[in-house]
């Protein structure tokens, strides 16, 4: 049966809930960093280790810091502090390891720190009243989904540079209409899966 509950939670996560497509959190490197597929996987791969660390910190925070405390109205200052400490890391790592993604990732690197995607993932699992497991499993599904869905989008953007668009539509006006054409395969398509 917890088996049952973790995959309905992983499943929620990555289409259900998808955070770009169906609550349109964290637009903003989805719009900008999607031009390329190296780009949006890089970015990808960042936001879902800040995700998948963000609620286990933010997680044990809460639960062993905030109420025993009575302090829960300190959530969200604690979740941004969480989430900067761990963009922070992030950031480090990858412009010391990986100076040519550092480089294309630019100014979107930094602003997973304000990306509500990630605060989003971190206050629904409180919301949600999830254990630690299942905060750990949404955070990874909400991160994946974050990825499947970036992957996605850069695809079709690389792609549609080969297609006579009129340039009144071109980047940004193109750009919101694949997302609202992903965006209703996404609601239509895993809405009607029972789980």
């Amino acid at each position: 049966m917890a088996e049952d509950a973790l995959f309905s939670i992983f499943m929620d996560g990555i289409f259900i809930k998808n955070f770009l497509l169906i609550q349109f959190l964290g637009l903003c490197s989805f719009v900008g960093v999607t031009k390329d597929v190296k780009s949006a996987a890089g970015m990808s791969g960042a936001v879902v280790f800040v995700m998948a660390m963000a609620s286990t910190v933010s997680y044990m925070i809460y639960t062993y810091i905030l109420v025993p405390t009575n302090m829960q109205f300190l959530d969200l200052i604690s979740f941004i502090v969480v989430i900067a400490a761990l963009v922070q890391l992030v950031e480090f790592v990858v412009r010391k390891n990986i100076p040519s993604l550092y480089r294309s990732l630019g100014i979107y690197l930094p602003l997973i720190t304000t990306n509500c995607a990630v605060l989003g993932a971190v206050l629904l699992n409180e919301n949600a009243g999830y254990n630690f497991i299942q905060s750990v499993v949404f955070g990874i599904a909400a991160g994946l989904g974050y990825t499947i869905v970036m992957l996605m989008m850069s695809g079709i953007r690389e792609r549609s540079t080969f297609v006579n668009v009129p340039s009144a539509i071109r980047g940004l006006p193109q750009a919101f209409f694949i997302a609202l054409m992903l965006s209703m395969a996404f609601v239509n398509y895993f809405w009607v899966i029972p789980i």
